[in-house]
């Protein structure tokens, strides 16, 4: 997990087993300031690679400018979480890194032999930040959540960049 980096953080592995935005965007400050970021992608990549606006990568395949965004600065590497032998990969990263960075539903990366605990028992440093959108307890505990959810569910809409509704504003009225 060694790249060339420089930065008040260099020197920093983190493991970031997150996507869309709310898990990748804390890694990318980490890894802005030269931390050394390898972003643990599932078989298919990031839900993140084909959301609008797409571009051309040059050979014909598109992706996404908001993956493209998000992600610089950082590695990635796939693996199939649930596949044991990757899962014992993911725990070999985990026992050179010093932050890893997950934005799983509430208890899948213990459900997958991957929470704190676990990851612990093979770094007992670590700092283990696990991103949620509604928390880990409470009524909403365990929603999968994307960002147009809360705005919608609140009545709040800051997204809108053209004439006309939005995707939050559908929300908002209930349009699921």
């Amino acid at each position: 997990m060694g790249t060339e980096s420089s930065g008040p953080l260099t020197g920093l592995k983190v493991l970031e087993v997150a996507q869309f935005a709310v898990g990748p965007l804390p890694a990318l400050i980490l890894a802005d300031f030269g931390a050394d970021v390898v972003k643990v992608e599932p078989p298919g990549g990031d839900g993140f690679r084909v959301w609008p606006p797409q571009v051309d990568q040059g050979d014909g395949a598109q992706y996404g400018l908001n993956y493209a965004v998000l992600n610089r600065n950082k590695r990635s590497v796939v693996l199939d979480l649930k596949n044991e032998g990757d899962r014992s990969r993911f725990l070999s990263l985990c026992a050179k890194a010093d932050v890893l960075i997950e934005n799983s539903r509430p208890g899948a990366m213990d459900r997958l032999g991957l929470g704190f605990t676990h990851v612990r028992k093979a770094q007992p440093k670590i700092v283990y930040c696990s991103v949620s959108g509604y928390g880990h307890q409470g009524l909403r505990g365990a929603r999968t959540r994307l960002p147009t959810l809360p705005r919608g569910s609140s009545g709040r809409n800051t997204h809108s960049v053209r004439p006309g509704p939005s995707a939050d504003d559908h929300t908002a009225s209930g349009v699921r």
